[in-house]
């Protein structure tokens, strides 16, 4: 099993900047991928960002292109999610998910944070 924690949501005004965390622990070794998704209300859930344990590559949606990076703290098991230059339309709820294989789409993966609330005024 392995559990996720999100942390580092919060209330910032457009065009500001926050740093989400991810802390991972438990059976992480046939977990390679780490993504980053988020949900507003009334729309599905869908794919921000992930990373490759493997290779360290990384993926972007192409509305954060450019905005946020993701990166990865190997000592302390932990991925953040730095988000810049933040609109109001990147309000949702923050989730951070591990799986074997690294897609873009939320089902294929196992394993999910209980998510942190992000909301950008205008």
């Amino acid at each position: 099993q392995v559990t996720l924690v999100e942390s580092g949501g919060g209330l910032v005004q457009a065009g500001g900047s926050l740093r989400l965390s991810c802390a991972v622990s438990g059976r992480t070794f046939n977990n390679h991928a780490i993504a980053w998704f988020r949900q507003a209300p009334g729309k599905e859930r869908e794919f921000v960002t992930a990373t490759s344990w493997r290779t360290e590559a990384t993926y972007y949606a192409d509305s954060v292109k450019g905005r946020f990076t993701i990166s990865r703290d190997s000592a302390k098991n932990t991925v953040y999610l730095q988000m810049n230059s933040l609109k109001p339309e990147d309000t949702a709820v923050y989730y951070c998910a591990a799986g074997s294989v690294l897609v873009t789409t939320a089902g294929p993966y196992p394993y999910w944070g209980q998510g942190t609330q992000v909301t950008v005024s205008s």
